[in-house]
């Protein structure tokens, strides 16, 4: 089949399986979770799910009930926690899909209590502490409510309770340390239950923070969970794109909207065929460079919608319209490629385009 795409994207299920391996080693006794939310951070739910359930993996985490109903049809049976927890009005959703809804206030453990009364049974309860982030989750104060009035975890069974770590990746951030008193502080006022804390980098703070279950997310994808070191991670993912034309530009030529890159030289100019629609970002303008057969060549000119431009000068002879750059993998990982786009990694990740072949390695029926 002919494919006219912007170019391939092509995912190591291999390695994200060799990731999780290494990060549940590392974490155990605790289980390893998988958070698979953003569509697998950019890579495909479906695909990845499938593979880490093959392996072991026994829990999954998205960030929306959509998302996660999506993921039912691959992991039919297993826990898969919303984070972002019920809208009002759309408890009863949850159940009907077998979906646990992270709990982020007393109001939504309340709506889930009266679920359960109209139900007739009791209804598992994942419930999100805030430690420190300041995003969702109980506070202190209502913790302590909720500990002190045993009432309000009527016709709930305890399932999880978790919190989320705000500044795991830096190594020797004081809000660590904090942020595991806390919520030991909070388990131990509360019903036993499974226990979670720890993220990606988290897992790397040491046993202190792993608790029963741990909840890898980007680090499962290649991005590094350890700025401070080499990355301990797999690369995941290799995109190409696709040379569509190569002309030449005289000196003091510009190129590109706005004319901004003008040549200093004769140069040998190539088109590829991606654009920030694709994800490839606009801020990467003359900051990054692609490779062809291991050869860095620098993207020159502005990003467009749809282009990119590439001085390739000095690989002009061996190049040919239809003949590929790799844009992201080996050469340049998705940290990198943040890191001179002005972002990180998870956002690279998560904005690839749908306009890319999607190939798979490793996938299992």
């Amino acid at each position: 089949m002919t494919r006219g795409t912007a170019g391939t994207l092509t995912i190591d299920l291999d390695a994200i399986a060799a990731n999780w391996r290494l990060l549940a080693e590392r974490a155990k006794p605790a289980q390893c979770a998988a958070v698979v939310k953003a569509n697998g951070y950019g890579l495909g739910a479906g695909e990845v799910a499938r593979r880490l359930q093959a392996e072991g993996c026994r829990w999954f985490f998205v960030a929306h009930l959509e998302e996660a109903v999506r993921l039912r049809e691959t992991v039919p049976e297993l826990p898969i926690v919303a984070l972002n927890g019920p809208l009002p009005g759309l408890e009863r959703n949850f159940v009907e899909h077998n979906v646990l809804p992270a709990l982020n206030d007393l109001g939504q453990i309340e709506a889930w209590q009266a679920l359960a009364k109209r139900l007739g049974r009791k209804l598992d309860a994942v419930v999100h502490i805030d430690t420190g982030m300041n995003r969702l989750g109980l506070n202190a104060s209502e913790v302590q409510a909720l500990a002190q009035d045993k009432s309000r975890l009527d016709g709930l069974k305890p399932f999880l309770w978790m919190s989320h770590l705000a500044c795991a990746d830096l190594e020797n951030h004081k809000l660590n340390l904090d942020q595991r008193d806390r919520f030991l502080s909070a388990l131990a006022q509360l019903p036993k239950a499974t226990a979670s804390l720890a993220n990606s980098s988290g897992i790397f703070l040491g046993s202190a923070w792993h608790h029963d279950l741990v909840r890898p997310g980007a680090a499962l994808y290649g991005i590094n969970p350890v700025p401070w070191a080499a990355n301990p991670m797999q690369s995941v993912v290799t995109l190409t794109g696709k040379i569509l034309q190569i002309h030449s530009v005289d000196t003091g030529i510009g190129v590109g909207y706005g004319a901004e890159w003008l040549a200093r030289r004769p140069s040998r100019i190539a088109t590829v065929g991606v654009g920030y629609a694709d994800g490839y970002l606009r801020s990467l303008k003359e900051r990054s460079v692609v490779f062809f057969k291991g050869q860095p060549l620098p993207v020159v000119g502005r990003i467009s919608m749809d282009l990119i431009t590439v001085d390739a000068t000095e690989a002009a002879q061996q190049m040919r319209p239809g003949d590929e750059v790799e844009l992201l993998g080996p050469h340049i990982g998705a940290d990198e490629l943040g890191e001179r786009g002005g972002t990180i990694g998870y956002e690279i990740l998560t904005q690839l385009g749908a306009r890319y072949h999607h190939r798979y390695i490793g996938a299992v029926a």
